[in-house]
């Protein structure tokens, strides 16, 4: 594992492989760890599995809870760590990648976004608002429960999900990153991603789930109608949890994708 200092943060991270540079931002409630069983399949590129925001070993700072402020946590580490480089990243962190890829297009040269959405509907801003407010009341059980919930409905196959959402709560620790991670999301209802989405350049993959009922092929389409350029791909018999029901074909799938942009 490797450090870096950016401003208000110290963000940790896992580097592995060869080859051209690959940053992986990971989703609400997980860190680096939850690349693991796609880092295989990536082994022709060298990849940097970050730890976002408050998530896993990186640390708060001086949270303002706003997409704007997680997105330059990314460009910060591309200028500090990587240069120019392609971004894969999974919901929170494919979310984090558009809005990055729309005020440094030059430092993203191929942006992949997986199980991710651009909108927060009322429903969606409520399930955020209700998981701040355990946090901030210090119902860290009753999160820890909700969360366990939240996985459930994550994942299609069987998985030892006491263990995943171990993980995923040891991933969140004191919860400053959760809440200001979760307070962005809903910041998008206010200030929305989507007009803005025009301005990407950098070649975009979408990458959705068949059975994903958090962000389904609606939230995909949306993406894709405002990026033109974009391509979609689905992978079948999966939830929201790609890394957990389908890693192979979710692994052999970013490999290609990036092999492409490659040779392009």
């Amino acid at each position: 594992m490797t450090e870096v200092e950016l401003t208000d943060i110290v963000v940790n991270y896992r580097r592995r492989g060869s080859g051209p540079a690959v940053v992986l931002l990971h989703g609400l409630a997980e860190d680096h760890h939850s690349w693991n069983s796609v880092a295989p399949y990536l082994g022709s590129f060298t990849t940097y599995a970050v730890d976002l925001r408050g998530h896993g070993r990186t640390t708060s700072g001086r949270g303002a809870g706003t997409l704007s402020q997680l997105g330059d946590d990314l460009i910060m580490f591309l200028q500090a760590v990587t240069g120019p480089a392609a971004v894969v990243g999974y919901s929170l962190g494919g979310t984090i990648g558009l809005q990055a890829a729309t005020t440094a297009p030059d430092l993203i040269r191929h942006l992949v976004v997986v199980a991710t959405s651009s909108v927060v509907g009322r429903a969606a801003a409520g399930f955020f608002a209700a998981r701040i407010a355990q946090i901030e009341s210090g119902d860290l059980t009753g999160f820890a429960a909700g969360l366990r919930d939240d996985t459930a409905l994550q994942i299609v196959t069987e998985a030892d999900l006491d263990s995943l959402a171990a993980s995923r709560v040891a991933a969140v620790g004191d919860g400053h990153g959760y809440v200001n991670a979760a307070m962005a999301m809903i910041g998008i209802r206010a200030v929305p991603l989507n007009p803005l989405l025009s301005r990407i350049t950098a070649p975009l993959d979408i990458v959705g789930a068949d059975r994903d009922v958090f962000c389904p092929r609606r939230a995909s389409d949306i993406i894709a109608d405002a990026v033109p350029h974009s391509r979609f791909h689905e992978i079948a018999g999966s939830g929201h949890l790609l890394s957990v029901d389908r890693p192979e074909a979710y692994g052999r799938l970013l490999a290609r994708l990036l092999c492409e942009a490659e040779t392009r």
